[in-house]
């Protein structure tokens, strides 16, 4: 399976860090990485970025709504987002689920909605270092991975974001083997309810990857690509783990 890195610059960005997209972009084209790159932007920045990268890199959005339309402001509909020149979005991301109390039925309907419109979607699930300690990573990911990724979606567009809250940000992270189980989790739940079409969708790592850590994580069994946050902004960072998961496949 091609690995997926997914850039997400989260409430980050002016048009003066367009630069950074535009080397990222160069970057790829002469490298040729055995990956697909993307990097999800605020809504702002979506056009010119397109404009900038002319199909050497995805760009997507940050989040959608699950409405086509109608009298809902403030809110960006996937067909906006395609329309800008997006073709991927992030859904389901722990800080919508935190800050703005989004439910599984919320982050469902607008992965539905994403795969409406043709949208690669990545759909974020994850554990509290609460639910962690008390043993209970691999049931919350089932919960929300059940309740937040909705029938009928494309499954080769569709990616799974594993983000344990607590490494988010923190530069902790799980340690190999905790990845690794919470990955094959993942997996046998999704053979479980798509069959062999469940190997389809690609599982992503999230939470503190850096270039020093990248090569080690995005290494291991059912990794199938990550979803960069912080090391996303600058392009020698990014650039850095882009290169170190071509050298490892």
């Amino acid at each position: 399976m091609r690995p997926l890195i997914a850039g997400n610059w989260k409430m980050h960005g002016l048009a003066q860090q367009l630069g950074e997209i535009g080397a990222v972009a160069t970057a790829v084209e002469t490298t040729a990485p055995s990956a697909d790159i993307l990097i999800c932007l605020p809504a702002t920045l979506i056009d010119r970025a397109a404009q900038i990268v002319r199909g050497r890199i995805a760009i997507g959005g940050e989040d959608c709504s699950a409405e086509e339309a109608g009298a809902f402001t403030g809110d960006i509909s996937v067909e906006m987002l395609k329309d800008a020149g997006a073709s991927a979005v992030i859904v389901g991301h722990s800080e919508r689920r935190h800050y703005h109390g989004e439910t599984d039925a919320i982050v469902s309907a607008k992965a539905k909605a994403a795969s409406r419109a043709g949208l690669l979607t990545i759909i974020c699930i994850g554990e509290t270092k609460s639910q962690r300690a008390h043993n209970e990573t691999l049931s919350v990911c089932d919960a929300q991975l059940a309740g937040s990724m909705p029938d009928g979606m494309t499954l080769t567009a569709t990616a799974i974001a594993h983000e344990p809250l607590w490494a988010i940000g923190t530069g902790q992270i799980p340690t190999s083997e905790e990845i690794v189980a919470v990955h094959a989790r993942i997996r046998r739940r999704l053979l479980a309810r798509f069959g062999e079409d469940g190997r389809l969708v690609r599982i992503l790592y999230g939470g503190s990857i850096k270039p020093d850590n990248a090569h080690e994580i995005l290494a291991l069994p059912e990794v199938d690509g990550g979803l960069i946050g912080g090391a996303s902004l600058l392009a020698c960072d990014f650039e850095a783990i882009i290169r170190t998961v071509s050298a490892g496949h």
